[in-house]
């Protein structure tokens, strides 16, 4: 499982990476020479859609979702256990849906043939990342179902952006002090 987890890192970095260096070459050469790319923004949004497609299982492994988990914290912990395995099981509903509609709009742009305007190759090439990150959007969560039966977790792990949001607040004061 390593392998994916460094893919997964790999990758969205790669995509970052490449996405800031062409908007900046873009930038530079819009400006200063008042020339530019003509694939330079096409391109970026195909960056941008790995990025985003990688980065939702990636959410997941990590624990960076936000949720709503105020009235779970109150349960005990095996309770919490429980509404963990059904939130679960509703999200590994969810992205088999998605991921069926996004494998049949991909076997359709494949069939159409439609290519990009600037880049000269078809969009099904490009789109088949949807089908693939929900893949592993749904070995993420196949992941933290196991943990959650085999009794390794004792909930679901969320984003708590109030703690995060506090922190930061006492950060900024305790920096202002001194």
């Amino acid at each position: 499982m390593k392998v994916i987890d460094k893919f997964e890192e790999w990758a969205m970095v790669s995509m970052l990476v490449i996405m800031t260096g062409i908007t900046f070459v873009q930038v530079v050469l819009r400006y200063v020479f008042g020339d530019g790319l003509t694939w330079a923004l096409e391109f970026s949004m195909i960056c941008f859609a790995f990025m985003i497609f990688l980065g939702i299982s990636y959410g997941v492994r990590v624990g960076a979702h936000i949720g709503v988990d105020a009235v779970v914290k109150l349960l005990k912990s095996p309770m919490q256990r429980v509404v963990g395995v059904v939130a679960v099981v509703l999200s590994l509903i969810y992205v088999a849906m998605i991921l069926t509609g996004s494998y049949e709009y991909v076997s359709k742009m494949k069939m159409v043939g439609i290519e990009f305007d600037d880049i000269p190759i078809e969009r099904w090439q490009v789109l088949i990342v949807m089908p693939i990150g929900y893949c592993l959007v749904a070995f993420r969560f196949l992941q933290v179902l196991w943990r959650l039966l085999s009794g390794k977790d004792k909930g679901l792990h969320l984003a708590d952006e109030a703690a995060e949001a506090l922190a930061a607040h006492q950060v900024g004061k305790s920096e202002k002090s001194a």
